[in-house]
């Protein structure tokens, strides 16, 4: 018994699986051993790669392709038209796809609108990483990251809002009252 919605225009290739109350909108396509997890929403356009790994609870908006070779954890966004690559030199008249580099997106990161991520990195944990920018290494956790290239300007707590660590290295966020320690460049939820 299906416990998904497919749109009728929606094209899903067989061995993909998809989880339960998982939603694919208009004109999305699924390419063969795809995996999408349960609570997915995924929008209009879209376009997952074969052997891509989706988690629970995602939201995939408009106009958006995931390449072979990403991995997105639980509770991602991927923001309206952003990119992912999956070749670090790309030609057009040279096969390269032994030369596929993973992408590693960890739980509650937000990619925005319009973000380029460059093969070979991974977004960390509830890293928040602005619209528009371009992703050429490795963020942390809770990171902030904006601009092209992308670099930090600061940090976020699991719900997004920007931290203010005090001089000790502590943080609370505003919605959630959760405290944060920045020790070593790192951020943890605490407590």
């Amino acid at each position: 018994m299906k416990n998904y919605f497919i749109h009728e225009t929606a094209i899903i290739d067989d061995g993909c699986k998809i989880g339960d109350n998982s939603k694919i909108w208009h004109f999305s396509h699924i390419m063969c051993s795809a995996e999408i997890g349960n609570n997915c929403t995924i929008g209009q356009n879209v376009m997952i790669g074969k052997g891509v790994i989706i988690g629970n609870n995602v939201k995939i908006q408009n106009n958006v392709s995931v390449f072979e070779g990403v991995i997105c954890e639980d509770g991602v966004f991927l923001g309206p038209s952003m990119v992912f690559t999956n070749v670090i030199n790309p030609r057009a008249f040279i096969e390269r796809k032994d030369e596929f580099r993973s992408t590693l997106v960890k739980s509650g990161a937000t990619i925005g609108a319009n973000a380029t991520i460059l093969c070979g990195h991974t977004i960390g944990k509830f890293a928040l990483i602005g619209a528009g920018s371009v992703v050429t290494s490795d963020i942390p956790d809770f990171a902030l990251v904006v601009g092209n290239p992308a670099r930090q300007i600061g940090w976020v707590s699991e719900r997004g809002c920007r931290l203010y660590f005090d001089k000790n290295g502590y943080a609370i966020c505003p919605e959630s009252n959760q405290k944060y320690r920045l020790t070593a460049n790192k951020v943890e939820k605490i407590g």
